[in-house]
């Protein structure tokens, strides 16, 4: 048989190198076996774990990095002049002024001596407890999409979360509780909403549950002038009809689910009251989180932090914890376009104390030998001032996000931006890979996760990611 030219190598050959590789992942390819009468029954992983629940922080409006956690000597020093090569820089709101330092001081924190800034100094005094990523990048530079991207690893609204893929994936060490939560920010909902916990196209059982310590679960508790007996009627005669009809239609997965729904709500009037009730955690505690402040929205933060800590406690496998809310100017989230130092002195004194309270307690309770704490945001924010402002616009090709708990190395950083914090240039990192590597601490191959939709079998990291291996301890 002649050998093939050139042409032909390039074209067929390397065609058919690719179908190959395609076809060998979807051999991998595979949906969990989901019993609909109990859709949060645990599942085995693909292999054995390092984490077993998952608390998120997600910064809603884009923290900056430049302001926070990514140390550039390089801005301080051409502080003023132009960025160099990019001195007409036009971003997602107009043309750049010059370069901008840093507007807190970076110190060294703890043994390793990493470089954090005073806006989160108690954040950064547990920086030998984290693993950064420097060199994250993301498809938008807008914060519903980008959020979107973060969350679900797509820009368009309608595929699942991120918490609900692994919801679907696990299912629940509690039969009393969702396997998934969401704690929205005191100050509202995020930017992209409910897009961040929806099932999307996943079955409507691995939608995250919506959860606040400041306010009571929506439409849980029976109405007032409905007594308990005639409530647990009711149910009981609701449960009478539809075991009734599951008999007639035994093929009917919707209605074995909605039945799971039922008893799964019925189950979490009796537990809820028990796991939101923060008054039995002790003064020192509180205190610990800044629970106790005098200012309200940092209580109420801390005591969702709480909140998420006593959920992991009872086996709730993913809690999705925000900070900042809506689009609004970055008055009430980290979307500092006009007034950066004045807004990030306020929302940096509600983040900080909660959360590296959160990291202190989970270690103190050995909860961090299980938990995977990430806290992560949609995009990183401009190494200048826009022109004509005091506020930095949307980067979205250099951020940084941090993990730490179970699995990952601490006191480490990965990845690098440029000199002046603008772009990701050593190990530049995605999305996909940021959701590839969790999935992978929680014992599953983001290749081996999928769902089969209108013909395709999706799945979170789409048709890309990579495990970030040398994060993992």
């Amino acid at each position: 048989m002649p050998m093939p030219c050139r042409r032909q190598f390039f074209g067929d050959g390397l065609a058919g190198i690719a179908l190959a590789s395609m076809l060998a992942d979807d051999a991998l390819a595979e949906s969990p076996a989901i019993d609909p009468t109990r859709p949060y029954a645990p599942r085995a992983t693909h292999f054995e774990p390092r984490a077993k629940n998952v608390i998120v922080v997600f910064c809603s409006g884009a923290l900056s990095h430049v302001d926070t956690f990514d140390y550039k000597p390089q801005l301080i020093r051409y502080h003023g002049q132009p960025l160099p090569g990019n001195e007409n820089l036009v971003s997602f709101q107009g043309p750049n002024g010059n370069l901008t330092q840093p507007l807190w001081k970076f110190r060294p924190r703890g043994n390793s001596g990493k470089m954090t800034s005073d806006l989160l100094p108690c954040i950064g005094d547990k920086a030998d407890e984290l693993c950064f990523i420097h060199s994250l990048t993301t498809k938008s530079n807008t914060h519903g999409p980008a959020e979107n991207v973060m969350n679900t690893g797509f820009t368009f609204d309608g595929f699942p979360s991120m918490g609900a893929w692994i919801n679907f994936a696990l299912g629940s060490e509690n039969q009393n509780l969702p396997a998934f939560v969401a704690i929205e920010d005191p100050r509202g909902m995020p930017q992209s909403g409910p897009n961040n916990w929806a099932n999307g196209f996943l079955p409507a059982a691995f939608q995250g549950t919506q959860f606040s310590s400041t306010k009571p679960i929506r439409f849980l508790e029976r109405p007032k002038s409905v007594s308990r007996a005639a409530d647990q009627a009711a149910f009981n005669a609701l449960r009478l009809l539809e075991e009734t009809n599951q008999q007639e239609f035994p093929g009917d997965q919707q209605l074995a689910a909605r039945m799971a729904s039922y008893e799964l709500a019925a189950k979490m009037q009796l537990t809820i009251p028990d796991v939101v009730r923060l008054t039995d955690e002790p003064q020192h505690i509180r205190t610990l989180y800044g629970a106790d402040s005098a200012n309200r929205h940092k209580a109420a933060f801390a005591g969702n932090c709480i909140l998420a800590r006593r959920l992991v406690e009872r086996g709730v496998r993913f809690v999705q914890l925000f900070n900042g809310a809506y689009a609004s100017g970055g008055r009430i989230n980290w979307d500092g376009h006009s007034q950066l130092k004045t807004q990030y002195d306020v929302h940096g004194e509600i983040l900080d104390q909660p959360v590296a309270g959160l990291l202190t307690d989970l270690r103190q309770r050995g909860l961090l030998d299980s938990t995977l704490l990430v806290f992560a945001t949609e995009f990183g924010r401009m190494p200048m001032f826009q022109a004509g402002t005091f506020g930095r616009d949307h980067n979205p090709v250099g951020f940084t996000c941090w993990l730490a708990g179970a699995g990952v190395k601490s006191g480490f950083s990965y990845g690098t931006t440029d000199e002046f914090g603008y772009r990701a240039q050593e190990n530049v990192a995605t999305p996909h890979d940021f959701h590839a590597t969790i999935l992978h601490l929680l014992g599953l191959d983001h290749r081996r996760l999928t769902f089969y939709h209108n013909g395709i079998e999706r799945r979170l990291t789409d048709v890309h990611g990579q495990v970030i291996h040398d994060v993992l301890a």
